[in-house]
């Protein structure tokens, strides 16, 4: 068959349309269950778990993000929380900006930790963010401008593997370090809060933290598509055959290096994106979201769910940070680290390819078996074999 006959994957599998569409239920149901019930009703749900699942909804497509470089390109990124961070930064100054005179200080421009420090002016740096078209712009470019020169010349450099890791990983540290000085101007490491409105609604009101969860059901669907639709096209093929064989990759005339750039930096607009909806919900954002720390428990989630899987990246994420809320706050929160380095053992050893691609080789051995049985019936039979004469 020629390649002009084969068709390209579907853009949604099975799993892919039910995992939209829980999203998308998701994004009706539980703002609806949050403002139209009474607090008294069996159906209720309180504020307080609509912003935490929107928590979880963004550590979701954060891990989606690195789903898609190391899952289907080979990039293992120990330093995808500092996209996270700075997509959560950029957000942060919107909505400092937008405090105005109700600030401790009641300076109508200075944020209450630059007139602390002294500061007599706006640094540069800040100035645009209090236009929230142009935060947003910024949520997008920040990490991605990082990712852009990042990525140009460690592909170029051709440094791969344990080598790339360990250089990201340096540079998101690199950032937690320039971040805790307080002459950067990122508020040092109390960081940004102390938040009252964005859009200017309230954001502590609860139709705001419905909207906020809805938005972020709405971004992981649509972070999903995008992956989606890069992965099953010509350039997510070619992506996967670097992963396996970037060697041959680059005999066979392909500029390796472009197509890593590519997802690289979509990866991390992905993790920016993630990072803006976050802060908003949990009403801080400080340096400690640039700790290598929380980069390596990201991979935690990809591997737990199914690296190379989208929808396993997404699941790994909720379940993870599920258990995290729950261990932590009883008696055996002291021993969290302990669990959560188990459990990446336990799956390493015994489920290499998570749950949901374990869940998917079992579901392919299982409709394999079922299409190799009507052949074997309809084989006619052995002939009796002849006495030897």
């Amino acid at each position: 068959m020629s390649a002009h006959d084969t068709k390209p994957p579907a853009l949604l599998t099975t799993s892919g349309r039910i995992f939209l569409a829980i999203l998308v239920a998701a994004a009706v149901l539980v703002p609806a269950l949050n403002l139209l019930t009474s607090p008294d009703a069996f159906l209720h749900v309180p504020t307080y778990v609509v912003s935490l699942l929107g928590k979880y909804l963004c550590y979701a497509l954060l891990a989606l993000s690195v789903d898609l470089i190391w899952g289907y390109v080979g990039i293992l990124s120990l330093g995808h929380g500092a996209f996270f961070a700075l997509g959560g930064y950029a957000m942060g100054m919107y909505l400092m900006r937008q405090i105005g005179t109700r600030g401790v200080y009641g300076d109508p421009v200075l944020p209450d930790f630059m007139v602390f420090l002294n500061w007599k002016q706006l640094p540069w740096f800040w100035h645009g963010f209090d236009l929230f078209p142009f935060a947003a712009l910024m949520v997008l470019l920040a990490p991605g401008i990082l990712a852009l020169v990042f990525g140009w010349f460690a592909f170029r450099s051709r440094v791969t593997g344990v080598y790339l890791s360990i250089i990201t990983q340096a540079m998101t540290f690199a950032l937690l370090l320039a971040f805790f000085r307080n002459d950067m101007g990122f508020g040092g490491n109390n960081g940004l809060t102390d938040f009252k409105d964005i859009l200017g609604f309230n954001i502590q009101s609860d139709g705001t933290r419905a909207v906020l969860f809805a938005l972020s059901a709405l971004a992981l669907a649509g972070g999903y598509v995008i992956c989606r639709y890069l992965v099953r096209s010509h350039f997510g093929k070619v992506l996967i055959a670097i992963r396996d064989a970037e060697a041959r990759v680059r005999f066979t005339g392909y500029r390796a290096e472009n197509y890593k750039l590519v997802a690289f930096v979509v990866s991390a607009m992905l993790a920016g994106v993630a990072g803006a909806l976050y802060v908003p919900q949990v009403g801080i954002i400080n340096p400690s979201e640039f700790s290598p720390a929380n980069s390596i428990e990201i991979i935690v989630w990809v591997a737990v769910g199914g690296r190379g899987t989208l929808v396993g990246a997404a699941l790994g994420a909720v379940l993870v940070n599920y258990a995290k809320t729950y261990f932590t706050s009883g008696m055996l929160a002291p021993y969290w680290l302990f669990m959560l380095g188990g459990l990446f053992v336990a799956v390493t050893l015994f489920l290499p390819k998570g749950i949901v691609g374990t869940f998917y080789d079992w579901r392919a051995r299982r409709t394999e078996a079922r299409q190799v049985a009507p052949e074997a019936e309809s084989l006619p039979p052995a002939g009796e074999p002849k006495p030897a004469e």
